[in-house]
């Protein structure tokens, strides 16, 4: 008769199969812990494709003269540009606009005239990928309203809760691609050429 080898007592083969359980399950633990590494997205490798645009309003204001606000952007010396800003959730884009223009030039006087028919994009340059916008984003998709401002000087206020902007004035609505910062003058070029009637139908309105 063949015999058998010695088999191993029920305990002994309990205590192995603990063993393999928990190895096993230290391997899963192991392998996730890579997972979720190599998944993971280095802030130092993000190239452009890696991430969206951000939805974002612009607003046009101009006044009675036809002429358009432009502010400072705060601490950058020549930075100008328009009011702009994020649209919130459950918030329509022309909300977006009115309260952005109230938290950013303290003002709520402004009757919009105009919109953009399609979205405006520019892209951040390289070296503000991962960085601007919290990281989260490649630039900014626009929606662009021309606003007529109803009220006078003193309705205006850039000292805000949180203040964008340092200095302000009114200019020539043509001239600002040229005042604006290289890599939003797509953006401006195409908002000049799509509300380039905005300043004389507003200056039409104050001779009806």
């Amino acid at each position: 008769m063949a015999k058998k080898s010695g088999g191993k007592s029920k305990k002994a083969a309990k205590a192995d199969d603990d063993q393999k359980a928990g190895d096993q399950k230290a391997g899963d633990q192991k392998a996730g812990d890579q997972k979720i590494k190599t998944g993971s997205t280095d802030k130092s490798t993000l190239t452009a494709e890696d991430l969206p645009y951000r939805p974002c309003v612009g607003i046009a204001l101009f006044n009675d003269e036809g002429q358009v606000w432009i502010g400072n952007r705060i601490g950058f010396e020549g930075a100008w540009q328009l009011p702009q800003g994020g649209i919130d959730d459950g918030e329509t884009a022309e909300q977006a606009a009115l309260r952005e223009l109230s938290e950013e030039i303290g003002t709520d006087k402004a009757e919009i005239v105009a919109e953009t028919p399609d979205w405006l994009t520019y892209d951040l340059p390289d070296h503000l990928i991962g960085k601007a916008f919290g990281g989260k984003y490649r630039g900014q998709k626009q929606k662009w309203f021309a606003m007529h401002f109803t009220g006078k000087e003193k309705h205006i206020k850039i000292d805000v809760p949180h203040p964008e902007f340092d200095a302000w004035r009114w200019t020539d609505f043509g001239t600002l691609p040229d005042l604006i910062v290289p890599f939003k003058r797509p953006v401006y070029l195409q908002l000049v050429e799509i509300f380039r009637d905005v300043p004389q139908r507003i200056r039409n309105l104050g001779t009806a």
